[in-house]
């Protein structure tokens, strides 16, 4: 077996900023460890795991190679770093990389999975049902469910109840199609290289004037969709309850954060802080170089990072504080994300208003909603302070978004701090 996570590179939008302006997004902190780190754990729990395969276009990106050098030695597998020329769309890498992705004792199948997922990743489970009801597919793709509403923004997939064959596939259609989305986790036989080849040869045979990005191959419209409803077996989707969640924006790594320490608490959880500490709740990781005074309290849900200082009195709940933090004496952290190397003054309020999706549906997704509201005004959400950025004592920041390096000594409501 492989894997193949492809992991993106640098944007043009703002949805991941100010954050992925120090770190790339694949190796922000998320339940404590970088992003991708939960994909290649669970890719390790799969038998016979002999290589992992990153594919993107970071370019001279030295935050990566370190993590990958620290992860080959941790984890005991093979892991490297594929750099596309530029952005080949979500399938076009896989087709450039194919000779590597085969190469050595070519696999029967390979897994690929999107970066920007939170999951519990049943690769186990689905790999099972491949083998056993759909051993000559071309694609098994893991979905799940999603209210009639939510539904429109993802891939929708028609299957056949008894066979689980795709039958149709819409990627973000304009009306309902069905409840059950892709999750951007994929089981490929080699064989998808050959749709590949036939979209590259049309690409190519477009003038100049109709493509601009003649290797871009788009893994979901150019693959699935022309795979799906053919009725010959090539496309099939194994369902699962399990968490899940897309991480595009910086304010779904609060929720990503809570389901990914969820999932500590029932499988590991000697990485979580007691909870039976009366000023511990619920699930909260604290790095074992932080420093948190014993009066302060923490949870639920929170990541304390690497050197972090957190005063006597402090309350933090629903937050991720990055390394090098300082939380001074009775400080407010709510719904927030503290950068690395911010400090926070004493009695100062740091709150943002949480994204989750709705409790009372139990289909209900993570609204994906843009920075700014149809009026040009920023959308609720959590407050996020880059790197470096000072609160001056007894300060209010709500709601707002804050750029790195920033001294601020009045208090901000929904807004940009630039």
């Amino acid at each position: 077996m492989k894997a193949v996570i492809l992991i993106g590179g640098p944007q043009k939008g703002t949805r991941f900023r100010p954050l992925s302006l120090e770190i790339p997004k694949p190796l922000f902190p998320v339940g404590g460890q970088p992003m991708i780190e939960h994909h290649i754990e669970a890719c390790i729990q799969v038998p016979e795991m002999r290589e992992i395969i990153l594919i993107g276009y970071f370019n001279n990106c030295e935050p990566l190679r370190r993590f990958l050098q620290l992860a080959k030695k941790k984890y005991n597998v093979p892991i490297r770093y594929l750099q596309e020329y530029e952005s080949l769309g979500t399938g076009g890498g896989l087709y450039h990389f194919r000779d590597h992705i085969l190469s050595g004792s070519a696999p029967d199948c390979f897994f690929v999975m999107n970066c920007d997922v939170c999951c519990d990743f049943p690769l186990k489970e689905m790999l099972k049902f491949r083998q056993e009801k759909a051993s000559n597919a071309t694609i098994t793709i893991l979905g799940t469910e999603a209210n009639r509403k939510q539904a429109l923004n993802y891939g929708c997939i028609v299957e056949d109840t008894d066979t689980h064959e795709v039958l149709h596939y819409v990627e973000k259609p304009e009306t309902f199609v069905s409840n059950v989305i892709n999750t951007g986790v994929y089981i490929f036989s080699p064989k998808v290289f050959d749709c590949m080849r036939e979209v590259f040869e049309a690409n190519y045979a477009l003038s100049l004037e109709e493509t601009c990005k003649r290797d871009s191959i788009r893994l979901e419209q150019d693959v699935l969709m022309k795979l799906s409803g053919s009725r010959t077996g090539q496309v099939f989707v194994y369902k699962t309850n399990c968490f899940w969640s897309q991480i595009k924006t910086a304010s779904s790594t609060i929720y990503a954060n809570r389901l990914y320490l969820g999932k500590f608490q029932r499988d590991c959880p000697d990485l979580l802080e007691s909870s039976s500490e009366p000023n511990i709740l619920g699930d909260v990781r604290i790095h074992e170089t932080a420093e948190v005074d014993p009066t302060a309290k923490l949870g639920p849900n929170v990541y304390i990072g690497a050197g972090v200082k957190v005063g006597a009195g402090a309350r933090v709940k629903e937050s991720i504080v990055l390394d090098g933090a300082v939380l001074d004496e009775h400080c407010c952290i709510l719904h927030s994300i503290i950068g690395w190397n911010s400090k926070v003054g004493q009695w100062a309020r740091v709150e943002g208003s949480p994204c989750d999706p709705n409790p009372n549906d139990p289909l209900a997704q993570i609204a994906s909603d843009s920075v700014f509201n149809e009026d040009g005004r920023l959308n609720p959400a959590i407050t996020i302070l880059g790197k470096d950025v000072t609160v001056s004592n007894e300060m209010i920041i709500l709601n707002s978004i804050v750029l790195p390096h920033k001294e601020l000594s009045y208090s901000y409501k929904n807004q940009i701090i630039l």
